[in-house]
């Protein structure tokens, strides 16, 4: 892998296969998505998908250490002087990207997600060529599904 796509996904959090984060979207992510696309794939995530990812595989950073989202006690902790308190706080900030998603974003660790039930396709075309990298817009949703 060239070290310029390497450092561009160590920026974005993603350095491990089957790594998710959330993301705002704007003209910078945005080229940054375009020069890794050949490694990744994205899309714009439903309510229901992003509330299932925190839930199901949400962990926070505390002191640096990776912390299963048990109970509010933990958002509240670390996310209080932010308006977040709990669960669906995180979620509605994520979803919204309100003025507070950055440390929102910056507590949740990266989703580790499983490999697809039923695979991938041909994961050396986009996904606009019947493979898997690429922009897939809603169709981001089946996609995390069958991960969790």
């Amino acid at each position: 892998m060239p070290p310029k796509p390497k450092k561009i996904l160590s920026l974005l959090r993603l350095r491990q296969i089957n790594n998710a984060v959330f993301l705002r979207n704007n003209k910078a992510i945005m080229n940054m998505l375009r020069r890794v696309e050949p490694w990744v794939t994205f899309g714009t995530p439903n309510r229901k998908t992003i509330s299932d990812l925190i839930y199901k595989r949400g962990c926070g950073k505390v002191n640096g250490s990776r912390i299963t989202l048990a109970s509010n006690f933990i958002i509240k902790d670390n996310l209080e002087k932010h308006g977040i308190t709990c669960v669906e706080d995180l979620i509605n900030e994520i979803i919204t990207c309100g003025p507070a998603f950055k440390q929102a974003n910056n507590f949740l660790w990266p989703f580790k997600l499983t490999s697809p039930i039923r695979g991938f396709r041909v994961k050396r075309r986009s996904y606009l060529n019947h493979g898997v990298f690429g922009s897939r817009e809603n169709y981001i949703n089946e996609l995390v599904r069958r991960m969790l």
